[in-house]
């Protein structure tokens, strides 16, 4: 009796690919804490600055605009203006500025086999947005706690809202990180791009106040929609909103899918040598 066996490679099984997912989980896991570290630090508040340095800024925005007296000139509470305009802004701006050199200072970190291009980005973009996050709802407890703002109106609109603004951060750092793998100038001119941005992204003006020319204009940059989402679950009910969640949509993922694909190309170039 002739026995005939044939050898296969069977196919990816939804075990070994729950198995390469963990191992992917340890990795980002242990390049956030690596990120940790070496960011903030081991001694005094160390990672605790993830936090409170954002809250600083948007505190101190608020103070300075409560003594400039703004707070008597709208029925928006400033310190909810000033939370919901300045966190936005610390959560996309900071991202791309921690990307841009992501690739440059972690290309030893590569030698290691299941440590890719893609998984650097993840770690440090996931802190940034997760100590961005964390410092938006600190406040806004304590804001609400101590009676300078009301509970949000529809939390769920601004989780949205905030859900928006971090994929869009996420998709231009990586997008910024990526292209300045390649071309060192890309840096250069992102840090005026961003002050240009900052004040045309949402965070001084509702877009409801501006004249029809303006509004016009404004609604063509991808944050203002972030922004204005965020200020209508919080009040909304005291202006008109004017945002569109598919258009930064459509921006953060044309953004993600050319980073990617040009990540791809570079990616062959770096961790193969």
């Amino acid at each position: 009796m002739t026995v005939i066996s044939k050898t296969s490679t069977p196919p990816p099984s939804a075990c070994s690919l729950w198995e390469s997912f963990a191992i992917q989980r340890r990795v980002i896991w242990a390049l956030i804490l690596r990120e940790m570290i070496t960011t903030f630090g081991r001694k005094g508040l160390g990672f605790a600055w993830m936090f409170l340095e954002p809250m600083g800024f948007t505190l101190g925005v608020t103070a300075l605009w409560t003594l400039a007296g703004l707070h008597k000139s709208s029925t928006i509470p400033v310190s909810a203006f000033a939370l919901t305009g300045y966190s936005c802004v610390l959560l996309w701006r900071s991202m791309p500025g921690r990307a841009e050199s992501a690739v440059k200072m972690n290309v030893p970190l590569l030698y290691h086999r299941n440590v890719r291009l893609m998984d650097v980005f993840l770690a440090r973009l996931l802190l940034m947005a997760g100590g961005a996050t964390l410092s938006f709802i600190l406040l806004g407890f304590i804001f609400t706690w101590i009676g300078l703002i009301a509970p949000p109106e529809d939390p769920m609109l601004v989780l949205e809202g905030w859900m928006m603004i971090g994929l869009f951060g996420i998709s231009l750092a990586i997008f910024i990180g990526t292209f300045n793998a390649k071309w060192h100038w890309v840096e250069k001119v992102w840090h005026p791009a961003a002050y240009i941005f900052m004040p045309l992204s949402g965070a001084l003006f509702l877009v409801d106040h501006l004249p029809k020319k303006a509004q016009d204009f404004v609604i063509w940059i991808p944050m203002v929609h972030g922004s204005e989402c965020i200020r209508d679950g919080y009040f909304g009910s005291k202006f008109t909103a004017h945002y569109s969640p598919a258009y930064i949509m459509i921006w953060s993922i044309c953004l993600l899918l050319v980073a990617m694909l040009a990540l791809r190309k570079i990616s062959k170039n770096i961790e193969h040598h």
